[in-house]
C-alpha cells in the first residue's frame, strides 16, 4: 500500500530568477547565479512531469498550483494555457483546482485578464502603496519606477473582474506611513485582500556594501548569492518595532470599520492563533509544508531557501512526493521548533507567533543565547496590542457569531435608511 499523501504547497518558478524588473530588495534576482548559462525557460517535459507529479502527491480536495518568479508572465500566455491543460488532463476525482499567480503586473493585458478569470486565477500583485513609496525600490531594469505600469496591469484585472490579493512589502520607504498605505489600497485599488510582507535582507559585514546596491545584474561589478547568513541588515530592511507600529496602526482602523469587509493576512492568521489554529507556515510551531520548484524541476525546502545546502532533488530524477517527505525535509520543518531558543519558549505571545520564519532568526536574545527573530521586538509589539480586540473576536466565533460584531455599529445615511441587512454586509 503507498504511504498516505502529505499535504504541502509548493512554488513553481517557470522563469526561475529572470524578472522584466530590477527591484531592489529582491534578494531572489541573485540566484540567477546557481544556473551561470541557463535560459531560464521551463521546458515541456518539466511542465508534464511538475502537473502530474503534483496532483499525483496530493490528498483529495484543493490543490494550487501555484506560479511565482521572477517575473512568470514572462513565459508567454501559451505556457500556461497548457499548464490548464495538464491540469485538466491529470487531476484526481474529488480535487479542486486552485491556480494562482503572483505577477509584478507590468506584463498583462486583455488576454491575460480573461485567460485569469475564465480559469479562476487568484493574482497576487506586488504593490508597496502610494506611487512614491512604490516607485523608491520597485525599479525597472533602467531605474525608473514600475508603479505607472502595474497600475495599468490592476486596471486590467480588474475590467475583467480576475480575483486581485495585493502583495505589499514593508521597507525603509513605506513603513513609516501604514494608514496611507492601507487606505490607498481599500480605498483607490478596493482591495478586499492584502499581504504586509516585512523586508528583512541579511548580509555579512563584508557583504553588506554590495547588498545594499541591490540583487540585480550590475555589469562589471560583482553580484553576489544572497544566502540566510550574516547578522547585519541592508539600509532598506523594515526596523523591528517600525514593523509592529505599521501593524498597530492598520489594525486600529481596521477594527473599527473593515472587519468582514477587508481581509488582511497576518490579521486573519493572527484571529487563527487565538482559536488555536496555525494557518500560515511562518506562524505554525514547525514547518517544511511550503517548498519551492525551479524552472528545471530542482525542488528546495523553502522558497526562502534556494540555496545548494537547501537542495532536495529533482523531479525528473525522484517523484515529487518522496522529496516532500524526505527526511532532509522533515528535519528542516522539525528544526523551527528545535531551535527556538529559551527566551522564546516563555514568551507569552509564543502561541501566535512560534518564532516566525527561521530565515529572520539571527539576532540575540537579551541574555546572549543566539537564534532570535530580527523582528521579535515588532511583534509582541503587534501580538500584545490586538490581544483585547482578538479576545473579543475570538470569543463571538466560538458563540456562532461574526467577528464583524466587534465593530461599533454604523448610522445609514439618511438616503439610504433601507441599507442591506447585516447577512449581504457579511456574504
Amino acid at each position: 500500500m503507498s504511504p498516505r499523501p502529505i499535504p504541502f504547497h509548493l512554488l513553481a518558478k517557470p522563469t526561475g530568477a529572470i524578472c522584466n524588473l530590477d527591484c531592489k530588495y529582491c534578494f531572489f534576482l541573485s540566484k540567477e547565479t546557481l544556473y551561470p548559462g541557463d535560459p531560464f525557460r521551463m521546458s515541456e517535459s518539466v511542465l508534464d512531469t511538475y502537473i502530474r507529479q503534483l496532483l499525483e502527491a496530493q490528498p483529495s480536495g484543493e490543490v494550487n498550483v501555484a506560479w511565482q518568479g521572477g517575473e512568470p508572465t514572462l513565459m508567454g500566455l501559451d505556457f500556461f494555457k497548457r499548464s490548464v491543460q495538464l491540469v485538466e488532463k491529470y487531476k484526481k476525482p474529488g480535487q479542486k483546482i486552485l491556480h494562482t499567480m503572483q505577477t509584478n503586473g507590468t506584463l498583462l493585458n486583455d488576454e491575460w485578464a480573461a485567460f485569469f478569470k475564465q480559469h479562476n486565477f487568484l493574482i497576487g500583485l506586488s504593490v508597496d502603496g502610494p506611487k512614491a513609496m512604490h516607485d523608491a525600490y520597485r525599479v525597472n531594469k533602467g531605474g525608473a519606477g514600475s508603479f505607472d505600469q502595474v497600475m495599468r496591469g490592476w486596471e486590467v484585472l480588474n475590467r475583467h473582474a480576475v480575483d486581485i490579493n495585493i502583495l505589499c512589502t514593508i521597507h525603509a520607504a513605506n513603513a513609516d506611513h501604514p494608514l496611507e498605505v492601507y487606505r490607498f489600497f481599500r480605498d483607490d485599488l478596493h482591495a478586499a485582500y492584502m499581504q504586509f510582507i516585512p523586508i528583512v535582507e541579511r548580509a555579512t559585514e563584508a557583504l553588506l556594501p554590495l547588498a545594499n546596491l541591490g540583487w540585480g545584474d550590475r555589469p562589471g561589478a560583482d553580484r553576489p548569492l544572497y544566502t540566510q547568513n550574516g547578522g547585519l541588515v541592508t539600509e532598506r530592511t523594515v526596523g523591528a518595532e517600525q514593523f509592529g507600529r505599521f501593524l498597530n496602526a492598520i489594525f486600529d482602523e481596521w477594527v473599527k470599520r473593515d472587519v468582514g469587509t477587508v481581509f488582511v493576512q497576518t490579521f486573519d492568521v493572527a484571529l487563527g492563533s487565538w482559536l488555536g489554529q496555525h494557518n500560515l507556515c511562518i506562524f505554525s510551531p514547525t514547518c517544511g509544508g511550503a517548498l519551492a520548484l525551479e524552472h528545471n524541476g530542482d525542488v528546495y525546502s523553502c522558497d526562502h531557501y534556494v540555496e545548494p545546502a537547501y537542495k532536495l532533488g529533482n523531479i525528473l530524477e525522484t517523484p515529487m512526493a518522496e522529496l516532500v517527505a524526505s527526511e532532509k525535509q522533515r528535519a528542516f520543518g522539525r528544526d523551527k521548533l528545535t531551535s527556538l531558543p529559551k527566551y522564546c519558549l516563555e514568551c507569552d505571545v509564543r502561541f501566535a507567533c512560534h518564532g516566525e520564519c527561521p530565515r529572520n532568526r539571527f539576532i540575540a536574545t537579551p541574555d546572549g543565547q543566539p537564534g532570535l527573530n530580527y523582528l521579535c521586538a515588532g511583534y509582541k509589539l503587534f501580538f500584545h496590542h490586538i490581544d483585547p480586540a482578538m479576545k473579543t473576536m475570538a470569543n463571538l466565533l466560538r458563540r456562532g457569531r461574526f467577528a464583524d460584531e466587534i465593530m461599533p455599529p454604523r448610522t445609514p445615511p439618511a438616503a439610504a435608511q433601507s441599507s442591506t441587512t447585516q447577512t449581504a454586509q457579511r456574504s
